[in-house]
């Protein structure tokens, strides 16, 4: 064991915003493939920037500054959260990487998606892992050695999962049930892997800031740094580590300003290194300095949600349980896609919140699930998720196909598709030919009525033509118009005059 006066303080901080969701109807399946509501992911994403991340990442550099080192804390990013501040708040990122600069603040890793994947499969468990550890190299420069999982989730075999990667610790949660008599103040290791280091968390501590803090019906309110560094004192006897493990909205958001949430954090190290024998470590110090005291044994998940500190906040109900089956039967396709947005739909679709808007259990933790939680009910959001997860299903087995069968039949759909468009633009065609068909008959039958009288008059010129030409020939010399006129008026009196004299 170590020296008595190595007695370690972990302070570490979850920072996490899922992609919400829009109002997704049925109707919109196979039509509208966009399913993020982005005026609320970005409004939500801004407040708590401005009110939590900003202000609180800029207090603790100045703590590190202020104590010269002896001041150390650690983060968890998911990937979900990184993406939107990249979106939205990419100030806040560089804030983050300027505590990294420091040398004494460690940042963890953990899924990709911030998803349950643990509880589905190994294989693609070390995937999201993997991608996660490569994305916190990529923005602060060194590979995280110590894991912790989405919502402290831990069991011996997850944990075994984690040491085969190579990660020196795992952080979870101290729940009662699984420790007994134990305490959570002492550091364990992983009963399957023992080189892995299991640190607990210390949920009664870890509590009184999260969650009543703020609560004028607490019987230790106002909660004040001196306070809380005289409880830690009194846990050192019979204690080695202490582990704080919060989100980080805790400061300025869950808690504002006004409650004086950020005085405590900046009066908290002072107290704490002042009147206790701890000092503040980072989990991967606490891994290589201090030595576990037994394996913890563990071997149904726990998380560090709710009463339970089970998994039942995100699979305690039937809504939760199909949801959860349908998102990860489609893995094996989604690991043949080559479309980088059916990708990046796939990690968004699998934040754990989703599923924890969808439980039911609103009694003694109703408040927290209803915490950022946009939908009106659990049953709201089941519909909503599975309505959006439905089209994502057909957008995935049209371009994602795994089977000879699946291809053949996209194939002959696709063979379908083609022949009905080939069809609609020939009928189109064809409705365009008729009108002009119509047009141009209207036009000759206008042209045909001018030609038949032009015609006509031709043909009635051309005959007098022709008459006169045979007379000429003939040597035959046409009486002038009077003549002849009167030649018949002669011929009509001679003749009347012989029909009176033959009546007489």
């Amino acid at each position: 064991m170590s020296a008595p006066h190595k007695k370690a303080i972990c302070l570490f901080f979850e920072v996490h915003q899922p992609f919400r969701l829009k109002r997704y109807r049925f109707f919109d399946l196979g039509i509208d493939h966009y399913y993020y509501d982005d005026y609320t992911n970005e409004s939500i994403i801004r407040r708590v920037s401005e009110k939590c991340y900003l202000p609180a990442n800029n207090l603790l550099l100045d703590l590190i500054t202020k104590h010269k080192g002896k001041f150390k804390v650690s983060f968890s990013l998911s990937g979900i959260v990184i993406d939107q501040l990249q979106l939205y708040a990419p100030e806040v990122l560089d804030s983050f990487k300027k505590l990294a600069d420091t040398g004494y603040v460690e940042f963890l890793a953990e899924t990709e998606a911030h998803s349950l994947v643990s509880l589905y499969r190994k294989e693609e468990f070390e995937r999201q892992v993997n991608n996660h550890r490569a994305l916190i190299k990529d923005l602060f420069g060194y590979e995280p050695q110590v894991f912790r999982n989405t919502e402290m989730i831990y069991s011996d075999q997850i944990g075994s999962w984690v040491a085969d990667m190579n990660f020196k610790a795992y952080l979870t949660e101290g729940a009662k049930h699984v420790l007994g008599w134990k305490s959570p103040n002492f550091l364990y290791c992983n009963t399957i892997n023992p080189r892995l280091k299991v640190l607990l968390r210390n949920y009664v501590l870890s509590d009184d800031i999260a969650f009543r803090f703020s609560n004028r019906s607490w019987n230790e309110w106002p909660l004040t740094a001196d306070k809380y560094a005289s409880w830690i004192n009194k846990l050192a006897p019979k204690s080695e580590l202490i582990n704080i493990f919060i989100d980080y909205e805790t400061f300025g958001e869950h808690n504002p300003k006004e409650s004086g949430i950020f005085d405590f954090l900046y009066h908290l190290p002072a107290a704490i290194l002042k009147k206790t024998p701890f000092v503040f470590m980072t989990p991967s110090e606490i891994a290589s300095t201090l030595q576990p005291v037994a394996a913890i044994n563990i071997p149904t998940p726990i998380s560090w949600a709710d009463e339970e500190r089970d998994i039942t906040a995100w699979l305690g109900n039937e809504l939760q349980s199909a949801a959860f089956e349908k998102l990860y039967e489609l893995t094996d396709k989604i690991n043949q896609c080559q479309y980088e947005q059916l990708k990046k739909d796939w990690l968004y679709l699998q934040s754990s919140d989703h599923l924890y808007y969808m439980c039911t259990k609103f009694f003694s933790d109703g408040i927290v699930h209803a915490y950022f939680n946009p939908y009106e009910s659990p049953y709201d959001a089941f519909m909503n998720y599975m309505n959006v997860l439905s089209d994502f299903e057909l957008r995935v087995n049209q371009t994602c196909p795994t089977s000879e069968q699946e291809i053949e039949k996209l194939k002959f759909e696709s063979q379908l598709r083609a022949k009905d468009e080939i069809i609609a633009l020939q009928a189109k065609e064809i409705e365009t030919l008729k009108k002009k068909l119509l047009k141009v008959n209207g036009t000759k039958k206008i042209r045909g009525s001018a030609k038949m009288k032009t015609e006509t008059e031709t043909s009635k010129k051309s005959l007098k033509e022709i008459a006169a030409e045979v007379v000429k020939k003939a040597g035959i010399k046409a009486p002038e118009q009077k003549t002849t006129e009167k030649t018949i008026k002669t011929k009509k009196t001679s003749k009347s005059t012989r029909t009176h004299k033959k009546q007489e």
